[in-house]
């Protein structure tokens, strides 16, 4: 499946003709304050508006409406999509799901357990108001439609301020999440872009590298194939697996929908380079290991950011030319060459994010309690999210606690928390 060329702008006009004439009865409605706000149970209705506002090169891939709909189909969660116009005109789309625990539903981002950063979709005419952010009385209003569907709204990894634009949500009531996420800007050469992380060093560490493998006969640099993606995205969640169980952690992709999910964002990509939902990238040996992969990497690209939404290594292979760190740098070098502006470690703070990366971006949780128990639920989250924050902060304590939860079988936290480590 390949991404649609669309126009764009005469599909929403159609569009939004369709859904006033249509029948909408599982939508809900709010008017005030100009802004009018629609809960939508299924994303069709808006595709044409949804992918006009998507082209916006700041709005997350992760809110991509194909990027969505590999999530939604695999895992039929209920959907609460929040529509926001004025004038008749799309203002915003929040891409919803509900999803229940311990009797409290949350309306999050679809897919946010595997989303490396979440900003929503906004048009531009809202963008350019002088007033655009999320008002009192819009968040409420947003609150309105959702009642009887969930009890709070919690938008995941969310940058107040995203490549210099406040984003329209951080006016919402915000607590900082526990993850920070690791950049790496590129600049006009690739030497002025290595020399933000020790240029000196780098270059020696890669010629120690490709040294030692040199002298084991070889590897090549491979970027999957379409042949060759599902293979290589199969192979991550076998070498994923013994990492995690080595390190006594739960295993956040083991299971069906996940790995399901996964393999769809495969085949969605433009006829060009700009877009890829997921790319396979992996370090192949030669000679002495002929054909084995020591690491495999999962870029994701929309126009000049790549995000690495994963990355593994067998550590029984040539363990000594840290073929991971290799494999980084040659999928840096390449895109560098290619236009991109932002490479992006995604979240979760480890020391090899911070050796590449001179960039560090704060992201924030926001809560919006909707009901009597969403309320209360969302006092409790706010104080596990600064707990965990806290305790991330003591890496011995955090190790402890993520051994002790994994030998109890794991949870959605804690897996959670093992994928972003």
């Amino acid at each position: 499946m390949q991404t649609q060329k669309l126009d764009v702008a005469g599909m929403a006009v159609a569009a939004a003709t369709h859904r006033d004439t249509a029948s909408t009865a599982s939508a809900r409605s709010v008017a005030g304050a100009g802004i009018r706000v629609e809960i939508f149970d299924s994303m069709a209705p808006l595709e044409a508006e949804w992918r006009a506002l998507e082209q916006d090169d700041l709005a997350s891939l992760h809110q991509s409406y194909d990027w969505c709909t590999a999530w939604t189909e695999t895992f039929r969660h209920p959907l609460a999509i929040v529509h926001g116009s004025f004038n008749g005109r799309t203002a915003f789309i929040l891409p919803l799901e509900i999803i229940r625990t311990q009797g409290v539903r949350r309306a999050e981002f679809i897919g946010t357990r595997h989303s490396n950063i979440n900003t929503g979709l906004f048009s531009a005419e809202y963008l350019e108001t002088a007033d655009n952010v999320l008002s009192a009385s819009q968040q409420a209003e947003i609150a309105q439609a959702l009642r009887g569907k969930a009890d709070l709204m919690v938008l995941r990894n969310v940058p107040l301020d995203w490549r210099g634009r406040e984003s329209p949500l951080a006016s919402m009531p915000a607590v900082e999440n526990q993850n920070h996420a690791f950049q790496l800007p590129f600049l006009g050469t690739f030497e002025a872009t290595l020399k933000q992380v020790n240029a000196k060093r780098r270059r020696k560490k890669f010629k120690h590298q490709t040294r030692i493998l040199n002298e084991k006969g070889g590897y090549e640099y491979v970027i999957a194939a379409p042949d060759q993606r599902d293979t290589l995205l199969d192979l991550f969640f076998r070498q994923k697996a013994v990492r995690f169980e080595t390190a006594g952690l739960p295993d956040v992709f083991h299971d069906a929908p996940t790995q399901t999910a996964l393999h769809r964002l495969l085949a969605l990509r433009d006829d060009g380079q700009s877009y890829a939902a997921l790319e396979m990238h992996a370090l192949r040996l030669k000679g002495e290991h002929e054909g084995h992969i020591p690491a495999v990497a999962a870029l994701s690209r929309k126009s000049d950011h790549v995000i690495c939404q994963f990355a593994s290594i067998d550590e029984a292979l040539v363990p000594e030319a840290s073929p991971g760190e290799l494999l980084f740098w040659l999928m840096i070098e390449r895109l560098h060459r290619e236009g991109v502006a932002l490479f992006d470690f995604g979240i979760g703070d480890q020391g090899y994010k911070r050796s590449w990366c001179p960039m560090e971006t704060t992201q924030h949780d926001l809560i919006l309690p909707i009901s009597r128990i969403g309320h209360m639920a969302a006092f409790a989250q706010r104080g596990v999210t600064r707990a965990k924050t806290a305790i991330k902060a003591n890496p011995r304590l955090y190790g402890f606690i993520q051994r002790l939860r994994a030998r109890q079988g794991g949870s959605d936290a804690s897996a959670e928390e093992a994928e972003k480590d």
